[in-house]
């Protein structure tokens, strides 16, 4: 990736149906979206490792889209809610299972290769509903948006990053209680 397809999301490295999700986020109070930026869909992909395999098209871009709305619904609101528009775009690919030398394997295929990393994203999400379902979070932050998957111990975490949003949290709080005193 060159230094002009940096990455300027905040938060980045979390499970790829969150990652998509994550790719709106709010920056001094405007809401900001990676895919409105002309090289964003490449910097996403590059970013999950899925450059390689699949390259950046309008076609990708737009299934990308779709696969968001659809995730972005089934997180804010249930996944039966959610369920319509997932399988909508789980509809564009499937799971094809072989027996390799080194055991059993898992291989997705398409039909449209562009609707790969938009399938790949909506499978993972299936694939985090199967493992902690309550562990599919929200920042706990007022103006923050990003979403993460709690890897903490004892599944408390609330904010996307500590140094980020839990820090203008704590010291909101340390702000109110020195003007009060």
């Amino acid at each position: 990736m060159s230094a002009a397809a940096r990455d300027p999301r905040p938060l980045t490295g979390e499970p790829l149906a969150l990652d998509l999700l994550n790719t709106r986020w709010n920056e001094e109070g405007a809401g900001r979206d990676l895919f409105d930026r002309p090289d964003g869909l490449a910097v996403w992909l590059a970013a999950n490792g899925l450059d390689a395999a699949h390259p950046a098209s309008p076609e990708a871009l737009s299934h990308l889209r779709r696969a968001r709305e659809a995730l972005a619904v089934a997180v804010a609101t249930s996944p039966e809610e959610g369920a319509p528009l997932v399988d909508a775009v789980l509809a564009h690919g499937r799971v094809r299972l072989r027996l390799t030398a080194r055991g059993p394997a898992e291989e997705p295929e398409f039909a449209d290769p562009a609707w790969g990393p938009a399938w790949l994203a909506a499978r993972n999400y299936l694939d985090l509903l199967a493992k902690a379902p309550d562990r599919i979070r929200v920042c706990a932050h007022d103006s923050c948006v990003l979403r993460f998957f709690d890897t903490s111990r004892n599944g408390t975490r609330r904010w996307c990053s500590m140094a980020a949003c839990g820090n203008r949290a704590k010291a909101s709080r340390h702000y109110a209680r020195s003007k009060d005193a």
